[in-house]
């Protein structure tokens, strides 16, 4: 994909940011289907799914991609290693044709053909952790988190990474890349892919034609759970700078990592402990608070604690902003400015050249 030319790099003038809820992400792989069908269909991109939803606890997808290393320690990128095919593994292939075509009727059936994927985008879905009746699990999509320091642009050897100064997206300017993939290993969240056809690095480029004509990303607009907001986070008026900056329960994942990445997520609040007699032990959450701790840092705590105290007032009769945004009654506010219909657009005329249409 040809991308608009650009000038040296310089920080963004303003930054969109992501938040999901993941107490209301279900798992249905609605965004990382929109995103898929929208952007990755070419070849060299079959096994690339720039969004991405997992089950949690689980390996991910790149497999084990949290022990990859990349990101930064003390302002200085950390080595990292590429993910395998392998570890990207792919979808299967059936016998379609063979069972749909072929006028053999009933004498076939739906089978894989050839040697099956060892792994694949959503492969320990629903699995999760604990023994039963205590057994738990949530979902968490994952895409490009838009860093405010990524720690990909800095590595390029070619000068092709890139944030945009309208709304720091990160974007490839795949005409400069020279498929060295030295942004795949310093990438900590590995959701950066070879496309193997081209040897060129892509990855998910924040539906930026959409952006350009007031349309939120395939991601968010396509949300049937309204679990994902999208907005500047200097709107101070804007659901995203509250949930994020005022009311601090959208927390970045992994922040450690140094990259100061752009999508945020509400921490998942879990049902409470069932004790050996069925009776509920409300004081000991079923999702272990130290697990939470390693994804989203400390102050997931607090978060937490913000969300039972609202939940709490909601039900005592009392009002709520923060439930009120959440809950999401309007679903339009959930990704002002963005708030335009797609399909009061010709995208023939407003898409920049050689960039496919939405």
């Amino acid at each position: 994909m040809a991308l608009p030319a650009h000038d040296e790099p310089r920080p963004a003038d303003r930054q969109v940011a992501w938040v999901f809820d993941l107490n209301k992400c279900i798992g249905c792989q609605t965004c990382s289907v929109a995103c898929k069908s929208l952007w990755a269909q070419d070849e060299g991109m079959e096994y690339q799914w720039w969004c991405s939803v997992n089950t949690l606890p689980g390996r991910g997808h790149p497999r084990d991609w949290e022990t990859m290393g990349g990101g930064y320690k003390d302002g200085v990128p950390q080595p990292g290693r590429v993910p395998t095919r392998e570890e990207w593994g792919g979808g299967w292939d059936f016998n379609y044709d063979e069972v749909l075509f072929s006028g053999k009727g009933r004498s076939v059936h739906l089978q894989p053909k050839g040697e099956p994927p060892a792994w694949g985008p959503n492969w320990d879905e629903d699995q999760g952790a604990g023994e039963f009746p205590n057994a738990y699990y949530f979902y968490m999509p994952r895409l490009c988190n838009h860093c405010t320091k990524p720690v990909c642009a800095e590595v390029c050897p070619s000068g092709a990474i890139y944030k945009r100064p309208e709304d720091g997206v990160v974007l490839i300017d795949e005409t400069r890349c020279s498929g060295a993939q030295r942004c795949i290993e310093a990438c900590p969240y590995k959701k950066i892919a070879l496309n193997i056809a081209r040897n060129v690095s892509q990855s998910c480029i924040g539906c930026f034609p959409r952006l350009e004509q007031g349309v939120a990303p395939a991601c968010v607009r396509q949300c049937p759970g309204r679990a994902v907001w999208f907005g500047f986070l200097d709107d101070v008026e804007g659901p995203v700078h509250r949930l994020v900056n005022e009311w601090q329960v959208a927390l970045p994942l992994h922040a450690e990592y140094g990259t100061v990445p752009n999508v945020f997520y509400v921490p998942p609040l879990g049902a409470a402990r069932l004790n050996p007699d069925g009776s509920l032990d409300e004081t000991a959450p079923r999702i272990p608070a130290e697990y939470l701790r390693g994804l989203f840092g400390p102050g997931v705590d607090q978060a937490l604690e913000t969300l039972k105290a609202e939940m709490a007032k909601m039900r005592d009769g009392g009002t709520s902003e923060l439930m009120d945004t959440l809950i999401a009654y309007v679903w339009k506010e959930m990704f002002r400015p963005f708030d335009r219909d797609p399909a009061d657009i010709t995208w023939g005329d407003a898409a920049p050249a050689s960039v496919p249409a939405p």
